[in-house]
């Protein structure tokens, strides 16, 4: 089957690592299913990938992609949960939990298999696209928010890196939660269509906001570090689950953190039932994922390519025929 994948290592160009060709199409075992893939969708991890971040060289060459909708084998329209291991399903108990690609092979093929328990219904109101967008970048937006940021209607947020996935799936979740959102970032463009998706003010990165904020999505890292923590108010919490920038940022602001009582907050991806509960939301409400790109599978390296410039504002998407 034809595939987009990680053929080797390379930690300074990684797209130098990424292949596109044949694959053996996946095994069947007990406990697991296989779906054929419709729409599947790119993310930071796939990059990291291929860097070697969370995916051993023994394991290549590994199918890339955590994110996809498609059918199943009884016709059945269908969303992957892309986390294995945390619950026992399909593997063995005492297996660490992993991301689709760290272990198993990816969705950026025709086929994927997974635990039969990682397979959830597909939304009818959701395309395949729009579905193969939410399992990793709005998931995990939807956790920060929702369940370790712990806000609620009429609070205020504020966003680092408009036009990342999960930055993006931010601002379309807590504009649709009733929440106040500012939005950062470097690019006018970008500020001016985080504007559009419900964010009162959208300002360059550093830039005094006009209050204090209940909390702050953090994705961005070293580069946005202090000046998230100055924008809490006190008793505040930052939520990080990336740092695309850099992990060590020069000012931790240590003595604000503890002065002012902040909260700081890792959260990594979602839970199967945060999962379904943002696909109910999404199909209820009438959100839907923000989407850049649509590409078919044989042009992923475009995909890739535009990933990495960091010049998309929303998901990349991969699809089938």
């Amino acid at each position: 089957m034809f595939a987009a994948y990680a053929a080797r290592i390379d930690r300074d160009q990684p797209l130098n690592g990424l292949e596109l060709g044949e694959r053996p199409a996946p095994e069947v075992r007990p406990g697991w299913s296989t779906v054929t893939v419709r729409a599947a969708s790119l993310n930071h991890h796939d990059l990291w990938s291929l860097r070697g971040v969370g995916l051993a060289e023994d394991k290549l060459p590994m199918i890339l992609g955590c994110d996809a909708a498609g059918v199943d084998e009884d016709g059945n329209e269908v969303v992957l949960h892309s986390v294995i291991g945390q619950t026992g399903h399909g593997v063995g108990p005492d297996e660490p939990r992993s991301i689709l690609t760290e272990r198993y092979q990816g969705t950026f093929a025709e086929q994927v298999a997974v635990p039969t328990w990682n397979i959830l219904p597909k939304p009818k109101e959701l395309s395949f696209a729009e579905a193969a967008c939410l399992p990793t970048a709005w998931l995990t937006a939807y956790r920060m928010l929702f369940t370790n940021a712990g806000v609620r209607p009429g609070d205020s947020v504020l966003v680092q890196g408009a036009g990342g996935g999960v930055a993006t799936a931010a601002i379309v979740l807590g504009k649709a939660a009733g929440l106040r959102v500012f939005a950062t970032s470097r690019d006018e463009a970008k500020r001016k269509r985080a504007l559009e998706l419900g964010a009162v003010e959208a300002v360059e990165p550093g830039a005094r906001l006009p209050q204090r904020v209940d909390a702050v999505i953090e994705t961005v890292g070293a580069a946005t570090w202090s000046h998230s923590v100055k924008s809490l108010r006190p008793g505040g919490t930052l939520v990080i689950s990336g740092a695309t920038s850099g992990d060590r940022p020069s000012h931790a602001e240590l003595t604000r953190i503890f002065f002012l009582e902040l909260k700081v907050v890792g959260s990594t991806m979602g839970t199967k039932d945060e999962l379904e509960d943002l696909l109910s939301f999404c199909a209820a409400t009438g959100v839907r994922p923000v989407i850049d790109e649509v590409l078919p599978l044989d042009r992923a390296r475009e995909g890739f390519e535009r990933l990495a410039s960091g010049d998309q504002f929303g998901k990349i998407v991969l699809t089938h025929s």
